[in-house]
């Protein structure tokens, strides 16, 4: 607990799987925001992976290949279309409305994507971040260096404005 209760109290750091920690990594991104929003809101719509693409638009055909749609859960596996690549993720970490990771696989590309959310007196905080290996992450990184960041802002700013309308609509 810290200092202004556990109502403000942030979660311990990503867990870094082996080799995925940011400064082993050829890429990194790290984005966060402040959201006047209930955490669990926020949480809902993060993990209604099949949503995303309505919301956020460098996600397409998300289909879960393992594991109970329509939420996201705890080894979840799910295949998808970002940054041009299909991607096939595992959800590797969860800790219901706190963080969710997932790994990510496809031609040229491994990949960790973390979140965390934690509530505040404003509402909660989001922080995600992603490390990269692979000939596509780095040619992505060396062609267009703010790419990733520029898209995961917009899924944190895209995420805000659907928890801001309420829970995501039951499947």
């Amino acid at each position: 607990m810290n200092e202004q209760g556990p109502e403000t109290a942030q979660p311990e750091a990503i867990q870094w799987p082996e080799g995925f920690a940011p400064q082993r990594c050829p890429v990194h991104v790290r984005n966060e925001l402040a959201m006047p929003i209930p955490a669990e809101r926020v949480w809902a719509w993060l993990v209604r992976a099949a949503l995303w693409p309505s919301w956020y638009p460098n996600s397409k055909n998300v289909r879960f290949l393992e594991g109970q749609p329509p939420d996201l859960a705890l080894g979840t596996s799910f295949r998808w279309w970002t940054f041009g690549v299909t991607i096939e993720s595992k959800v590797q970490e969860l800790v219901p409305g706190e963080r969710i990771a997932w790994d990510a696989r496809g031609l040229g590309v491994l990949a960790y994507h973390a979140w965390l959310i934690w509530p505040t007196a404003e509402g909660c905080h989001v922080l995600t971040e992603e490390s990269q290996h692979g000939w596509a992450a780095r040619l992505g990184n060396l062609v267009r260096p703010t790419r990733m960041s520029h898209y995961h802002q917009l899924w944190l700013e895209r995420l805000r404005n659907c928890a801001a309308g309420g829970f995501p609509p039951r499947p």
